[in-house]
């Protein structure tokens, strides 16, 4: 099979710029995904609801500046549970390559709305991934999420672990779109990359994640939640090294393959807390709460397949990466968020 593989430095000269549609495209992760794309001089079309999961008014702001950045920018309004919306964009444009970033996110809100998780992550996936078969598109690289693992005794946590131990609705809607991954790559050949991304955090990062929202309430001088004893940890990954992975995913033929994009490194809750606190020159309020159900103790990604795959190299460490978040936070127009 041969697929239509990016332009960039390493294939730099194969082909002068191809046409990405990339679902979610002007969400947090979209947005820095649809901006490296159109600086590498990328056709790119974002499709996105627009949806009230957080405040819409953030995603328009993202989409004008994509819409300001370049004239090979298209957007398009529209919902993936709706196979006319999938078809009508997929059918109106040559694509040569699906970026698949679109879905619900969260584990804690999956808890209480867990038929709309997997409508729109699972139902939404079919739609994809049939409306690209339908249209001849080989290659798609989509988004999974490090919440597969589970409660994992086994840390790093690496591809090859057993994954049956999802804890919550969110996490069961991407292990369902792996599989579905799988599937297409075995029956229609498919080219699908499926990216297990780790924590990302760093400007424009939704305001339900700790991190933004940490930050909201300490300027405020409101107090955090903090569930537990403040030693969950996580492996926070800087944006643009979740970027780096994701555009190297798009320059490489793969057949069929899952592959953690992470730091590599755990930060303890308690840990963040300070660092937060040193950036913003403030002390945190810790309204301290019991244990969630749906999280996990600790994520942590082993990289190795990425190093090998992807010649993946995160690095932003988190004492660099939240400071960067804060300057962004700080600006007049993300006062809102």
């Amino acid at each position: 099979m041969t697929c239509l593989i990016l332009d960039t430095p390493s294939t730099r000269g194969y082909f002068p710029s191809v046409n990405v549609l990339v679902t979610g495209g002007v969400g947090f992760i979209g947005f820095h995904v649809c901006e490296r794309l159109l600086q590498a001089g990328h056709t790119v079309c974002a499709l996105d609801d627009l949806n009230d999961f957080y405040d819409p008014a953030l995603k328009q702001s993202n989409l004008r500046d994509l819409q300001a950045l370049a004239q090979s920018f298209i957007f398009t309004q529209g919902d993936i549970t709706c196979r006319n919306d999938v078809d009508e964009v997929m059918g109106g444009m040559a694509f040569d390559q699906v970026i698949h970033l679109a879905a619900r996110a969260g584990v804690r809100p999956s808890l209480e709305q867990p038929a709309l998780y997997q409508r729109v992550n699972v139902e939404g996936t079919v739609n994809v991934l049939e409306a690209a078969r339908e249209n001849g598109v080989k290659k798609i690289t989509i988004a999974s999420s490090s919440s597969v693992y589970g409660v994992n005794s086994k840390v790093p946590f690496s591809e090859d672990d057993p994954i049956f131990n999802a804890i919550s609705p969110y996490a069961a809607s991407k292990l369902a779109c792996e599989a579905l991954g799988h599937v297409y790559h075995h029956v229609h050949g498919m080219d699908i990359c499926m990216l297990r991304f780790f924590t990302v955090y760093g400007p424009r990062q939704r305001p339900d994640l700790a991190i933004h929202k940490f930050a909201r309430l300490m300027t405020a001088a409101q107090p955090i939640p903090v569930f537990g004893d403040g030693t969950t940890a996580r492996d926070y990954t800087y944006v643009e090294d979740t970027v780096d992975g994701v555009i190297a995913a798009t320059e490489r033929e793969f057949g069929c393959e899952i592959i953690n994009l992470g730091e590599s490194q755990t930060i303890e809750l308690h840990r963040l807390i300070e660092l937060l606190e040193n950036a913003l020159d403030t002390k945190a309020q810790i309204d301290r709460q019991p244990p969630q159900p749906g999280d996990v103790p600790i994520t942590f990604a082993s990289i190795d397949k990425a190093r090998r795959l992807l010649e993946y190299d995160p690095k932003v460490k988190i004492e660099d990466g939240i400071p960067r978040f804060v300057e962004w936070f700080r600006q007049p127009d993300s006062a809102s968020c």
